[in-house]
């Protein structure tokens, strides 16, 4: 199987696809950087010598299935902020992320570890608990800001809301955002007495999210001030960290946003987040860093209800199958990633600080065991480049080892498909290759008995309570910006 693809564009081709989708200015620029970098016979960007070391802008959603955006076969959804986004970078089709649900999966992305590992295993963290993410371990906010960095988080945490584990004790200058997820709220819908959600600042609640308005809001202010943080700071390294709210439930969109969408809320915040990417890549347009700029977009976890996997089976829950962890991953850096690529080897997560701590010119702790690896080189589609991954764990109820992926089930039964011949999990081949079962397993074993041996602690307080135990004296979201008669709704 062709392992990574890149865009078999000729030079006379690539000038007219850059002139239908940039404006001038910009693909001037890109094909003056394509004249020393780009080889346009076989699409390839080699790395070219830099005066600075790259922004990085890491944009995480929440709950967004592998098939919900065009470049990953959606036809519901409008995303030509994402199409163009994968047509100038790469696509990559087998990205996972390293453990689900909110917690965990924000645990594992910043700290290039399996979440078990570090005391972050799979429960969700609630507001005013007493675990959060150990101050103790090392960061890529931390690595990065160690190299000049100036570093930015701006959405939802969701790594412990005690002033210990909130982002600016994990290397962040800035923070604005909600501190866990937006259904924690006092209209959960099974959970009840929580408390009100609120609106942070750095470490001082500024706001609350009273109503659907301001879940409505949550996207556009996140964008806005991710947007703010890459201007002030366009003249230094910057790493602005997106983690959106959306699309995890409850959703709500604003008026507009949902006729657009025809009444369906689900496809309205999706396109929403469209939106909000085609900002932020605008902004890196207009400012004229896109020379010098890596943008990566992917979810936490699969897909939750009303959302769309795709072809593979699963989602958000449930047995490890392939879209309970296969999340739609892009990457955009012209005049280093090739248009139109594509790469289908193994990358998860985990790997993200390994590997921008490579493109930041520093290396991951040695003091520790980090679990994720460097694929920089499937990034920059490098002809040949493979996964650095022989074998990929799902937590601890799955492994895949090239084509083949073990599925351990609740009741202990397992069950073994072929990826590359069933991407949907739909013909279990168990009882026709027990070898691989049993090599399997063992890696599984194996691989569960090794972490849990070696596992860090995470961080606890003792007199843990609620950022926002009272209302009183303040703003909703609305009100702290200044807005009055907020049309939104949550759909048809």
């Amino acid at each position: 199987m062709n392992r990574i693809r890149v865009g078999k564009i000729n030079c006379g081709e690539y000038l007219k696809m850059g002139i239908r989708m940039m404006n001038r200015r910009d693909f001037l620029k890109t094909l003056y950087v394509g004249a020393a970098s780009i080889n346009c016979t076989a699409g390839y960007a080699a790395k070219t010598a830099k005066t600075r070391k790259p922004n990085i802008v890491l944009i995480f959603i929440d709950d967004m299935g592998y098939g919900d955006i065009g470049p990953f076969g959606s036809k519901r959804n409008k995303t030509p902020n994402l199409d163009r986004m994968a047509a100038e970078g790469i696509k990559l089709t087998n990205f996972y992320v390293s453990s689900t649900a909110c917690t965990p999966s924000r645990s594992a992305l910043m700290t290039g570890c399996y979440a078990d590992r570090i005391g972050m295993d799979g429960r969700v963290n609630f507001p005013g608990g007493q675990r959060g993410l150990n101050p103790k371990e090392v960061t890529v906010t931390k690595l990065l800001k160690a190299e000049g960095y100036a570093t930015g988080c701006f959405g939802k945490w969701h790594l412990g809301d005690q002033p210990e584990f909130m982002p600016l004790a994990s290397g962040f200058d800035e923070y604005v955002g909600i501190p866990y997820s937006n259904d924690m709220w006092p209209y959960h819908s099974k959970i009840r007495n929580m408390p009100a959600l609120p609106f942070v600042k750095a470490n001082k609640v500024v706001a609350h999210v009273s109503n659907g308005a301001d879940q409505a809001l949550l996207c556009k202010v996140f964008t806005d001030e991710a947007v703010s943080f890459i201007k002030r700071h366009r003249d230094e390294p910057f790493f602005a960290y997106l983690p959106h709210s959306f699309i995890h439930t409850p959703r709500f969109a604003l008026k507009a946003d949902i006729d657009k969408a025809d009444g369906d809320v689900v496809r309205a915040q999706i396109e929403t987040v469209d939106r909000s990417v085609g900002k932020i890549l605008r902004t890196v347009r207009e400012l004229g860093l896109t020379d010098d700029t890596l943008v990566f977009f992917t979810s936490d976890n699969g897909g939750s209800g009303g959302t769309s996997m795709g072809p593979l089976r699963g989602g958000k829950g449930g047995p490890k199958y392939e879209g309970h962890m296969r999340v739609p991953t892009v990457a955009w850096w012209p005049g280093r990633i090739p248009a139109a690529s594509v790469s289908d080897e193994i990358g998860a997560t985990i790997d993200i600080l390994p590997t921008l701590a490579r493109l930041a010119g520093t290396k991951v702790p040695t003091d520790r065991v980090i679990d994720g690896k460097d694929i920089s080189d499937l990034l920059f589609a490098k002809p040949g480049a493979k996964s650095p991954h022989d074998v990929l764990y799902y937590e601890y109820e799955g492994v895949r080892r090239g084509k083949w992926k073990l599925v351990k089930l609740p009741n202990g039964n397992l069950e073994l498909y072929d990826l590359e011949a069933d991407i949907g999990e739909q013909n279990d081949l168990s009882g026709k290759h027990p070898e691989q079962v049993t090599e399997l397993k063992y890696l599984l074993d194996k691989h569960t008995s090794e972490v849990q041996a070696n596992r860090r602690k995470a961080a606890f307080v003792e007199e843990a309570k609620p950022l926002l135990e009272s209302t009183e004296g303040v703003p909703t979201l609305a009100k702290y910006l200044g807005l009055s008669n907020v049309q939104f709704s949550n759909g048809k």
